[in-house]
């Protein structure tokens, strides 16, 4: 009879605790903009719904740039912690921070000077110019506190507290849900009002991370002095870049989307689909949260016996479509419930809309689980190429010439389509990546063995 062998135990152990952690933080982080969609849907209405979603692609290119400097550098420090002494384990922290002030310069920038300029740009029309515009210039102004936030969680669950990461996650989840109830209501702040108690999300986040330092089980730190190295910053970006189009993807998709819905449906149509957006950023960071978890576990291992890499890995397959088919199966069951809550007029056409889409729409859940946590394995293990393709092809390449094509041939019902059948496609190409350069891997270390 086949036992289970103590190693294997305790790979399992330490897969549930980073990834259950990831995953249940990960879904609060992501509730940052659904309690906006929520709270402005029923308190503002329809027309400041469809400006959030128009919105939504800053947010995700700003938060996909925090990921991508938390997820490089900590991969970057996991990976090198096997000489805790050397320069690049010591300095990596601090040249995260180096990218973090640079791309915070950048974001803050836009949002004091061209808030309005960028909301057209994103498809804001004269009813929902002033809202998007309120939205955005606030979310980018605020963008040191995202971004510092991004590599702080990052840094403090490689150093082996994923639970504290997950604590910070959700603390400031809930007090951004609380504080949107406080501004949109009682205060009547309006958009302004929703972007400040998001804003305000981080700090409450980095105030609980903070206690990491405080009871000195940290093992990194800023490195005053440390001299700045563009070879350093571009490692971090090379191993972080398939987090950015992960996350910018949905951005991506947004944008395609909102320009394509507008000309078949007009804003109602928009409002629909930020319905749909939202969502998605809720559902899609559950397998965020699966490939956050596996990062640290990964790293670590990466030059270990490859019986636990692939140990890691088969869980987090098995894991993804597991939560694929548990959120799906919510999701259509409970389609009307789900957008009724987000339609204050109680207006037919938009439940109809945003129901019918879900059935539809959120079959790429199958796939895209598999697309995140592949490209994810692939970095960790410090194999950026054949991450970025993986993303690159489902975040930019497939999806926009998709969308259009499913569009002219099948209206909304092939908008609805296009995420599916890209991430489907992608999938299959994720799947060889992650198992052929796995095998070569094996066979290199056996032929080694035998030297």
């Amino acid at each position: 009879m086949h036992t289970t062998s103590p190693k294997q135990v305790t790979v399992f152990q330490q897969f549930l605790k980073y990834v259950s952690a990831n995953v249940l933080g990960m879904i609060g982080f992501s509730c940052y903009i659904l309690a906006d969609t929520f709270f402005i849907a029923r308190g503002i209405g329809s027309d400041a719904l469809a400006a959030l979603n128009l919105a939504l692609p800053a947010y995700s290119l700003m938060n996909g740039t925090g990921l991508m400097i938390g997820m490089g550098a900590a991969a970057r420090y996991s990976l090198s912690a096997a000489q805790p002494k050397d320069k690049v384990h010591r300095a990596v922290f601090t040249h995260g921070l180096y990218l973090c002030a640079l791309a915070a310069v950048i974001f803050s920038c836009a949002g004091a000077l061209i808030p309005e300029q960028i909301a057209y740009v994103l498809g804001a029309n004269k009813e929902t110019i002033s809202y998007a515009t309120d939205y955005l210039r606030i979310l980018l102004i605020f963008s040191p506190l995202f971004l510092g936030n991004n590599l702080l969680t990052c840094f403090v669950r490689n150093d082996r507290a994923p639970g504290l990461s997950m604590t910070g996650m959700i603390a400031g989840s809930l007090s951004n849900i609380v504080l949107d109830y406080v501004f949109v209501y009682p205060l009547g702040m309006g958009m302004t009002g929703a972007a400040i108690a998001t804003a305000t999300a981080p700090v409450i986040s980095m105030a609980v991370l903070s206690v990491h330092f405080i009871t000195k089980h940290n093992h990194f730190s800023l490195l005053p002095g440390v001299h700045f190295s563009f070879k350093r910053l571009r490692d971090i970006c090379v191993l972080g870049v398939s987090s950015l189009i992960s996350e910018l993807s949905s951005g991506i998709v947004i944008i395609v989307f909102n320009f394509l819905i507008l000309s078949l449906n007009g804003n109602t149509g928009v409002a629909a689909y930020g319905i749909l957006a939202n969502i998605a950023l809720v559902l899609i960071s559950i397998f965020t949260g699966i490939a956050q978890g596996i990062q640290p576990l990964v790293s670590r291992h990466a030059s270990d016996d490859d019986r636990v890499i692939h140990t890691i890995r088969r869980y987090s397959l098995i894991t993804a479509l597991l939560l694929a088919l548990s959120a799906y199966a919510v999701v259509v069951c409970w389609s009307v419930p789900i957008a009724e809550l987000f339609n204050r007029d109680h207006d037919p056409v938009l439940t109809e809309i945003a129901s019918g889409g879900m059935k539809i729409y959120f079959v790429s859940l199958f796939f895209s689980g598999i697309n995140i946590v592949t490209a994810s394995f692939l970095s960790s293990s410090d194999r950026p190429k054949q991450a970025f393709g993986v993303s690159i092809l489902r975040g930019f390449v497939l999806i926009i010439p998709v969308a259009w094509i499913l569009a002219q041939l099948a209206g909304l019902t092939g908008i609805w389509m296009a995420v599916p059948v890209t991430e489907g496609v992608v999938c299959a190409l994720a799947v060889l990546f992650l198992f052929q350069k796995t095998g070569t891997q094996h066979s290199k270390s056996r032929d080694i063995s035998h030297e």
